[in-house]
């Protein structure tokens, strides 16, 4: 996964879209974060300088060595660690906890959401986004599952937290612009799977034509459209509360 489109950087024009739209999470969770910080999903370490200065110390999490060379950030702590379960982490040690587009990854999301709770402080909050299903263009083979605003929602209050704040992600014009040509490319892909493959066949099988697909399409539509590609910024979303029209939903759960 991290050679995949999953895991995006700014030094591409192709994944200017995808990377700002992440870039947006970390520049909304700065406003709340204080104190201790577990980051679960480190990815290419997009948020780690941005989080890093707002907070006393953080600790960030992957599957994956992102091979960042960390002693730059003095209060920042690496572990490499798959999960759930988070146990490397006693109860109530964070104040805060953030993870973003992770948790379709994960096949027992009840554990993982459970565990987040057990090591938060009380009154502590979790920082959590996903994508929403009724947004997504294709079947992602990467994604174990993808979420309704009501599903998470409620699998959220039955894991233990005590209040869910429902916000999303929303885009600009340019952003609208930019997700109607995508669609206009994904429907010239889309329109070979005549028997609806792409929802039948096991996600293991999927996975590489995805990628290779996914990459050719973004270079495609940076080539065919760059200076749109290249204006979307961090400033081109807002955060809003959530229903079926946001891009991602952005949910913050208390302990």
């Amino acid at each position: 996964m991290s050679e995949t489109a999953e895991r995006v950087s700014g030094e591409n024009l192709m994944d200017n879209y995808v990377f700002q739209r992440c870039m947006f999470a970390y520049h909304v969770a700065k406003e709340y974060l204080s104190g201790a910080v577990l980051e679960i999903g480190t990815g290419s370490g997009l948020g780690v300088e941005w989080m890093a200065s707002h907070c006393e110390q953080l600790t960030t999490i992957d599957k994956f060595d992102c091979g960042i060379d960390f002693s730059k950030y003095p209060n920042v702590n690496f572990k490499q660690m798959t999960i759930p379960p988070l146990d490397a982490f006693e109860d109530n040690q964070f104040d805060f906890v953030v993870s973003f587009q992770v948790i379709e990854h994960i096949e027992n999301d009840g554990l993982f959401l459970k565990e987040i709770v057990r090591v938060l402080k009380p009154g502590g909050k979790a920082l959590i986004t996903t994508p929403n299903i009724s947004q997504s263009l294709t079947r992602n083979p990467w994604h174990v599952r993808e979420y309704t605003p009501e599903g998470l929602y409620h699998l959220m209050i039955g894991q233990g937290f005590c209040k869910v704040e429902t916000k999303g992600t929303y885009g600009s014009k340019l952003v609208n612009e930019y997700i109607e040509e995508n669609k206009k490319q994904i429907r010239k892909i889309t329109r070979f799977d005549l028997f609806n493959l792409q929802y039948k066949l096991p996600r293991f099988m999927l996975k590489i034509p995805y990628d290779l697909l996914n990459r050719m399409n973004r270079k495609k539509l940076a080539k065919a459209n760059s200076e749109l590609t290249k204006r979307i910024g961090i400033n081109d979303f807002k955060l809003l509360s959530c229903d079926d029209k946001c891009l991602d939903l952005f949910f913050i759960g208390t302990k």
